[in-house]
């Protein structure tokens, strides 16, 4: 599909942004993942080599570049108006902190430190009416958070786990399918759809990756990297990944990174995020 068409497409099934008003209880619940493109804040860590996104590194990460991006992935999330949105590639709390301050929405942070090589983690930004965790767990490339998912008069214990290399996803579901069978399992990340059959599990993401949709683009075309797979007794809607024209380098056709290589670019990052909504 050509990249204008494909661009059409997705703006025709994104959610609506959001207008000030007052949220309604009663509306679908939706849930967002958002690849962040490597979010550091300026300061080097004594902990990992990050000395590339700092002021004095190769990148010339300053302070006024890290606002810019922060105001930019703030927008993004604003215009989702997701009352759930996973997070990854932040580095720190510091940074969801300041994300959270960022955003226009009324938002709850859970950030958890995974002590990865490259320093990056998970966050959840959600509304505190609609989302009430109460169980957590960090590993490498994963964060499961659980908790109770309110959709409007239904409550529902959910496990989101969440997701920054493909083979976590299937090492994990089967363990949380025996370790906590009353859990209705949300997987968001980098997932294959062909890890949802005999799991319980729906690719939310199925429908818009066979029409040709994705939320990188590479020399190949448009790709569905990451995606939601769903329980299927949650009877979520087909996922979609999100588009807006902000989000696009009009020269490419991509999403605006935030640099192209070494060339700062100033976009809020290379992937779209992906989304469902859960009735």
């Amino acid at each position: 599909m050509p990249r204008l068409l494909l661009l059409l497409a997705l703006l025709a099934v994104a959610p609506h942004a959001a207008t000030g008003q007052p949220r309604r209880t009663d509306a679908p619940t939706g849930i967002a993942y958002y690849d962040v493109d490597r979010l550091y804040d300026t300061l080097p860590s004594p902990f990992y080599d990050d000395d590339e996104r700092t002021p004095a590194g190769r990148l010339r990460w300053t302070a006024a570049r890290y606002r810019r991006k922060v105001r930019a992935v703030a927008a993004v999330i604003d215009s989702m108006s997701m009352p759930l949105t996973a997070l990854w590639g932040v580095e720190n709390e510091t940074v969801v902190r300041d994300l959270a301050a960022a955003c226009e929405g009324d938002y709850v942070y859970l950030h958890r430190t995974l002590d990865a090589p490259d320093g990056l983690d998970f966050a959840l930004l959600y509304h505190g009416d609609r989302f009430f965790p109460h169980y957590d767990e960090a590993g490498r490339r994963y964060l499961y958070v659980e908790g109770t998912l309110r959709r409007g008069a239904r409550r529902d214990t959910v496990g989101l786990l969440l997701c920054a290399e493909q083979r976590m996803a299937r090492l994990l579901v089967p363990a949380l399918r025996r370790e906590r069978p009353g859990v209705r399992l949300v997987i968001l990340g980098r997932c294959e759809g062909a890890d949802a059959p005999g799991t319980g599990l729906d690719d939310l993401m199925a429908r818009a990756a066979a029409a040709g949709r994705g939320n990188i683009l590479s020399r190949e075309g448009w790709r569905m990297r990451d995606r939601i797979l769903a329980d299927t007794t949650l009877h979520a809607a087909s996922g979609e990944a999100y588009a807006r024209p902000f989000l696009f380098d009009p020269q490419t056709g991509a999403p605006r990174p935030t640099y192209d290589r070494r060339r700062y670019v100033g976009g809020a990052g290379y992937a779209l995020p992906v989304y469902a909504y859960f009735p």
